[in-house]
């Protein structure tokens, strides 16, 4: 199907030509069908936001997670009449319990969730939950996807993933890593990688990137998948040791290091996180909120911080165009799961 041209945020700025942008989004909204006329869409921008909007964030301060939310938090308030987004931490059980706080809020987009793939497509298959992530929330826009890299402590022996894939196969449960919990990315993508393998290690819980990667640096975890921005530092004084990167393709900032495809072909994921409300937001409020969104993330500053500093590709789109995704990550992950066989821990 021939997809409407969505314009760009300058355009949208335009009261003539942000009409045009609303019936592009709900040309494409498809789950999220309008049925309020354009006054009605307009009526719900005037009034979003007239107070705080609160972010919640399913992992610690200082890691990837953390720093995306603060990058968007930035430039939110210069696009909303100096309404500012804050930022609130809720780390634990792999994400889910800042999820399933989300999800009982009203939705009124004044509480969003920073989703990814654990809390809002793998954990379900794990652990009973308290919320039904094909149901319990209404997609706004896909945010960003992050390069990340399988990492080892510096003093181990390995110098690739093939020769650390080699002693650990001789040695099942010899070696650990470290996750941000059951059911996150960090978890799933290395208990992933571990199936592939055929090799056994022993999951180690943490609550944000930054920890983990502390854990490297003190030798209390032998490996992990962490992204480049928060590793890059240590990897670059030598402090921990990168073996492969996660997705396919080579690594802006870490050409030389191989993907993990090369030693396990058919391995490809991506760290990705959007914003997400509670089910049963409007639609027009939904455009509103995505229209904000896709313009902080044209701010100069704020491309600068995710695109740079944070090496990841920005994503942007309508609320349709995330839907899409999730649907497909919500496939996707379950089949892979269960074919790993990675079960509860």
């Amino acid at each position: 199907m021939k997809r409407s041209k969505i314009l760009s945020p300058k355009e949208a700025v335009c009261p003539a030509l942000r009409r045009r942008w609303l019936l592009a989004c709900g040309a494409q909204l498809g789950t999220l069908s309008l049925t309020a006329p354009i006054a009605g869409s307009l009526k719900a921008q005037a009034f979003w936001p007239d107070r705080p909007v609160k972010l919640v964030v399913p992992v610690g301060a200082g890691g990837a997670a953390d720093t995306l939310s603060r990058n968007l938090s930035s430039g939110f308030s210069q696009l909303t009449n100096g309404q500012p987004l804050l930022v609130e931490n809720r780390p634990g059980a792999g994400g889910t319990i800042a999820a399933a706080a989300v999800a009982r809020e009203k939705p009124d987009g004044y509480t969003l969730f920073l989703a990814d793939v654990g809390p809002n497509a793998v954990s379900h298959t794990l652990a009973k939950l308290p919320y039904n992530p094909h149901t319990a929330f209404t997609p706004i826009v896909h945010v960003a996807n992050l390069p990340a890299v399988v990492l080892i402590r510096a003093d181990l022996p390995y110098r690739n993933l093939s020769e650390f894939l080699e002693a650990a196969r001789k040695q099942p449960g010899k070696f650990n890593f470290a996750s941000a919990g059951l059911g996150n990315w960090t978890h799933l993508y290395m208990a992933y990688l571990n199936s592939l393998a055929g090799i056994e290690q022993v999951n180690v819980i943490y609550k944000s990137g930054a920890e983990m990667v502390l854990a490297l640096l003190r030798g209390d975890a032998d490996t992990a998948v962490i992204t480049v921005s928060t590793s890059l530092g240590h990897v670059r004084e030598g402090k921990i040791r990168p073996l492969a990167g996660i997705a396919a393709r080579p690594m802006r900032q870490l050409p030389e290091v191989p993907p993990v495809a090369q030693t396990l072909p058919g391995f490809d994921v991506s760290v990705w996180h959007g914003i997400v409300g509670p089910a049963g937001m409007e639609p027009t409020l939904v455009l509103r909120v995505n229209e904000v969104f896709n313009r902080v993330l044209q701010v100069p500053a704020v491309r600068t911080a995710i695109t740079e500093s944070q090496a990841a590709d920005i994503i942007g789109g309508t609320p349709q165009q995330f839907d899409g995704f999730l649907k497909e990550e919500l496939r996707r992950w379950p089949e892979v799961v269960k074919r790993a066989g990675i079960t509860p821990q």
